[in-house]
């Protein structure tokens, strides 16, 4: 029996993960592409809870504008 070469091994792992993680990376763009987010108003608890968070920390600050960063 010829031992295994290691070159040949890791070049085959290598391959079949950047395959795996390529067919991944295709079905989450397409989940993404069938199932869009839903953008979404801000209630006004979290307006409440951020302004009151904002109080304690920031004794005198005012929030005057929240949005959402990504």
């Amino acid at each position: 029996m010829t031992d295994p070469n290691l070159l040949v091994i890791s070049l085959t792992a290598f391959v079949a993960v950047f395959t795996l993680l390529s067919l991944l990376a295709l079905v989450m763009h397409f989940t993404t592409l069938i199932f869009p987010e839903i953008a979404r108003k801000i209630n006004a608890t979290e307006v409440a809870v951020i302004s009151s968070t904002i109080q304690t920390l920031i004794p005198g600050a005012k929030v005057t504008r929240i949005e959402e960063t990504k």
